[in-house]
């Protein structure tokens, strides 16, 4: 069977822009140039550039044209199988990496739960947490979100560093540990593919249509007791990120599915690898 004709024009475009013919930050011929150049209708020549757009080869700009984009690397992250350690926050980012990996300055709120972190936490309704969120990058590429929530009453029980708009260096579980006596037994994550937010459509440069999703971990840890101690939620966009989990014997190093040339990143700080392009 012969393959429809906006089909044909798509991947033939996506060739040139492969081969480097059509490289990053090239504009594609207006509409009427590719109707010409290919014999085909208006109607076809959008289907073509939709499935490129699909894709994430190119972007349209209202009153511009078309555009290639800058192909992104994806990193492959490694989710923690310990659980006393698991995404502690302040040990993201610490591992070996081409590009010096960054993170923001904690903003701290007071602020009453949602309603899915207070169920989490074991709160009743209107529950108070202390919020504590950073933006991650690696080299300029904004890389994931990061959200955790404590119960107010820590705080009020001696973990005072939770509430101070700085990095505890030593990491919460420990901080914790040390403080309260509370140690990390284990966690549950849950993890979400959604649309972008308006907020991270803007800081991850992604449409807000939901061409590229977000990956959302909702990340719910216990102490010793089987007490939830704290959630921490983070959102990566598809575009730059890939999941791997590792179980039984699997030698380091061993690649992936579909990894191609991605650098790696750990959630517990082991990361190598290089930055990816930025998009867009």
């Amino acid at each position: 069977m012969t393959e429809p004709l906006y089909q044909s024009i798509a991947e033939d475009l996506e060739a040139q822009i492969r081969s480097g013919q059509l490289p990053p930050g090239s504009q594609l011929r207006t509409e009427q140039a590719l109707q010409d150049k290919y014999e085909a209708s208006r109607n076809t020549v959008r289907d073509a550039v939709k499935r490129l757009i699909a894709r994430g080869l190119v972007e349209t700009r209202p009153g511009q044209g078309t555009f290639v984009l800058e192909e992104i690397v994806p990193y492959v992250t490694t989710l923690s199988t310990d659980p006393v350690k698991g995404s502690s926050e302040g040990a993201v980012y610490q591992g070996e990496t081409e590009v010096e990996p960054t993170k923001s300055r904690p903003r701290v709120e007071i602020q009453q739960a949602d309603p899915d972190v207070a169920l989490a936490l074991g709160l009743g309704q209107g529950g108070e947490v202390v919020s504590r969120h950073q933006e991650r990058y690696v080299g300029e590429t904004p890389w994931s979100l990061q959200t955790s929530f404590y119960p107010l009453a820590l705080v009020t029980e001696g973990a005072q560093r939770l509430i101070q708009p700085k990095d505890i260096q030593q990491g919460t579980v420990d901080y914790l540990k040390e403080t309260l006596g509370l140690a990390q037994a284990g966690y549950r994550d849950t993890i979400t593919v959604r649309a972008p937010k308006a907020s991270e459509s803007s800081f991850f440069g992604v449409p807000a249509d939901g061409r590229v999703a977000i990956l959302e971990a909702f990340r719910t840890a216990f102490d010793q007791h089987g007490k939830p101690l704290r959630v921490t939620i983070t959102v990566y966009p598809a575009d730059r990120t890939r999941f791997e989990i590792n179980a039984g014997e699997v030698p380091p190093g061993a690649p992936g599915v579909a990894t191609g040339q991605a650098g790696k990143i750990s959630d517990t700080g082991q990361g190598t690898g290089r930055a990816p392009a930025r998009g867009g």
